[in-house]
């Protein structure tokens, strides 16, 4: 059998190694074994990373909508300013508010008061509603 000389492929794998932990620090950077664990243990973290930064965002948006929301108003909430959102099928999403609500306060406030406004006038189109139901009931029944 012929002899099998692996110089080179090991050379060029370490050295790709050595090439990504370049900017690690002391050992991390000069050993091979210290820079095969220590690039396992980056690539480990940037994946779980990717996924944890989406909900930091995400946390980071709706407590900057929460404290404009409250700003102004005693009982009114995050929670009910997005439930009435949804019932409005206004299409904005959390990242659009809080920029919204950092860069313009006076157009967020425009938004959340109309959402207000058309729930209060539901709610009096659906009492008036009862009111003649209940009107009509009676009138039959005299």
């Amino acid at each position: 059998m012929t002899r099998v000389k692996r110089g080179y492929t090991a050379r060029r794998r370490r050295k790709k190694i050595s090439l990504f932990a370049s900017t690690f620090i002391g050992a991390h950077s000069r050993l091979t074994r210290m820079t095969t664990q220590q690039r396992m243990r980056a690539l480990i973290s940037s994946h779980r990373d990717r996924s944890r930064k989406k909900r930091d965002f995400r946390r980071l948006w709706i407590t900057r909508i929460n404290a404009v929301t409250r700003e102004d108003r005693v009982f009114y909430s995050y929670n009910k300013f997005i439930k009435n959102l949804y019932n409005r099928q206004l299409l904005l999403n959390r990242k659009i508010l809080a920029q919204i609500a950092l860069s313009n306060k006076n157009c967020f406030d425009i938004i959340s008061n109309q959402i207000i406004n058309k729930k209060e006038k539901t709610n009096k189109i659906k009492e008036e509603k009862n009111l003649n139901k209940i009107y009509y009931k009676r009138n039959k029944n005299d």
